[in-house]
């Protein structure tokens, strides 16, 4: 029995894929939670010395390569290579009591691009006054916002609003970053949030919402393109394969967890930062703000062309 349940145990680690959505959506909730399924195996080990058996103990073996092979390299120090442009995400929380403290604990990691969600009409202004000698350029639309350090051009709202929500629900914004290495399309999102119950993660209109931003995506003419956000899930998560299938996925064994949420014991990354055209590296979090989410960092190294020699803005 506990040699079959380490065996089981490390095909779902593998393979988890084969664990169906289509009732309770089980498959998504398995992978947005994927690494802590290796908690199983000091279980299973507890399990196999009590039995007292030796075909366990083998067996125990593959969940822990497996496992090994998945996230032991996220615990490497990745380092800062070469990189042209940092970023920071951040869901700062309508609740925020502290915005001008927020922005300020974002601005110590001197990002060229920040992206904020779960802005309010009240807490606007603050991070408006706190960000505005570091970042001039800025464009917010409905609940979402983008500060830069270069111009911005051709912003518009993205609807990623699914048919369930009442109209007025804005939180997709697209801008166009004018930087010494060229146009860079940038996309800041806040997917619906998911809700797990007794019938299963309810992802639904996250998922929709996804597929909107997803065709958005596919839709975007310039080639590098960044999209940062609160994706309410991890890129394993099957969800939101419509947005991580229009971007370059770097490789997840090498990148670190850094957990987001929920700031007070973070178990899962849901703020990501993606790229097209371009390398994400260094993910990292920055330390708690008055937010129930931390802030996510990252650098990001842009694919050379012919004419991409840095000029003025």
């Amino acid at each position: 029995m506990v040699a079959s349940l380490a065996v089981l145990t490390a095909a779902l680690l593998a393979f988890p894929s084969v664990v169906p959505n289509r009732v309770g959506r089980f498959g998504s909730l398995l992978e947005t939670f994927l690494p802590w399924l290796g908690l199983a195996v000091p279980l299973l080990l507890v399990l196999a010395l009590l039995r007292r058996s030796a075909t366990a103990l083998v067996a125990l073996v593959l969940p822990v390569a497996v496992w090994g092979q998945a996230f032991g390299g996220r615990f490497l120090p990745e380092g800062r290579g070469a990189h042209d442009l940092t970023v920071v995400q951040h869901n700062v929380s309508d609740v925020n009591t502290d915005p001008a403290g927020t922005a300020a604990a974002l601005i110590e990691a001197a990002p060229d691009l920040v992206a904020l969600e779960e802005l309010t009409p009240a807490a606007l202004s603050a991070y408006e006054k706190a960000l505005a000698a570091d970042y001039p350029h800025h464009a917010v639309e409905g609940t979402v916002g983008l500060w830069s350090r270069h111009p911005l051009a051709d912003v518009r709202r993205v609807d990623i609003r699914p048919a369930a929500i009442e109209e007025g629900w804005s939180r997709g914004i697209r801008s166009t970053a004018r930087t010494p290495w060229g146009d860079i399309a940038v996309y800041v999102a806040h997917l619906p949030s998911i809700r797990l119950g007794w019938s299963g993660l309810g992802s639904g209109p996250r998922d929709e919402s996804a597929g909107l931003l997803g065709a958005a995506l596919a839709a975007e003419e310039l080639d590098r393109v960044i999209l940062l956000g609160d994706l309410n899930s991890t890129l394993d998560d099957r969800g939101l394969d419509p947005v991580t299938s229009r971007m370059d996925r770097t490789d997840p064994t090498r990148q670190a967890f850094a957990f987001s949420w929920p700031a007070s014991f973070p178990v899962s990354r849901i703020d990501q930062v993606l790229a097209r055209s371009a390398t994400v590296s260094n993910v990292r979090t920055l330390p708690a703000t008055g937010s129930d989410h931390l802030p996510v960092t990252a650098d990001i190294r842009l694919e050379r062309g012919s004419d991409d020699s840095p000029t003025a803005p």
